[in-house]
């Protein structure tokens, strides 16, 4: 059985920072920009204190017009790198290649690479982080046209976890970004961050709120 909720999940604030080196001031050092978003409960809330830290969520912004470096592997990750390079087939105006453009609705040539979700312990199990994530990218919907993200079990198999374990926890990965309106296309989850329709983050989430709100 699934515990109750903390806190209302209503009184969840993201807070969106983009991190970079205080001596990186000219405009091509901010490339890739790396963001990170942070769950937290509202002060006006009730809640310990202790359970008050949701969760994080980090990702990196690229632009598709800018040549790529070795170094840019180092934020975006390789997977992501060749995905680019596989993709973009015109980087003077960042066209992608005929097949994603048109599952892709107009917009800014920038993507997002989704580096991680993480969400704390007491605050599992109820689709947070299909929920988070995809309140995330609505905000950052305006400056990037697609998002993207690679789920693969050997990114699971730390702490000693079996070959068997780490695919289930990436099916279960999978299946949360899906959630989120992520759908995999050649081996990545995609996302379209035009479509109005595209990041549905929220009624799966208020509905178990509700459910348990209603029992109390």
């Amino acid at each position: 059985m699934v515990p109750a909720l903390p806190a209302n999940p209503l009184s969840i604030e993201l807070t969106l920072t983009h991190r970079r080196f205080w001596w990186r001031i000219d405009d091509e050092d901010e490339e890739p920009e790396q963001w990170d978003a942070s769950a937290d409960i509202s002060h006006l809330e009730r809640c310990r204190d202790d359970l008050r830290h949701v969760g994080d969520i980090v990702f990196a912004v690229a632009d598709l017009t800018r040549k790529r470096n070795l170094l840019d592997s180092v934020v975006l990750g390789e997977w992501a790198l060749e995905f680019i390079a596989e993709t973009v087939i015109d980087p003077d105006r960042g066209g992608l290649h005929p097949e994603l453009d048109s599952m892709i609705s107009d917009g800014p040539p920038r993507l997002i690479v989704l580096r991680s979700i993480g969400i704390e312990e007491p605050w599992r199990g109820h689709g947070l982080g299909a929920a988070l994530t995809a309140s995330a990218l609505r905000i950052m919907a305006p400056h990037a046209r697609l998002a993207v993200c690679r789920v693969s079990p050997q990114e699971f198999r730390g702490g000693g976890a079996s070959r068997e374990a780490a695919e289930t926890t990436a099916l279960r990965a999978a299946a949360k970004l899906e959630r989120a309106g992520f759908r995999r296309w050649r081996g990545v989850h995609i996302v379209d961050l035009g479509s109005p329709g595209s990041v549905h983050p929220r009624a799966d989430v208020l509905d178990q709120w509700w459910h348990w709100h209603g029992e109390d």
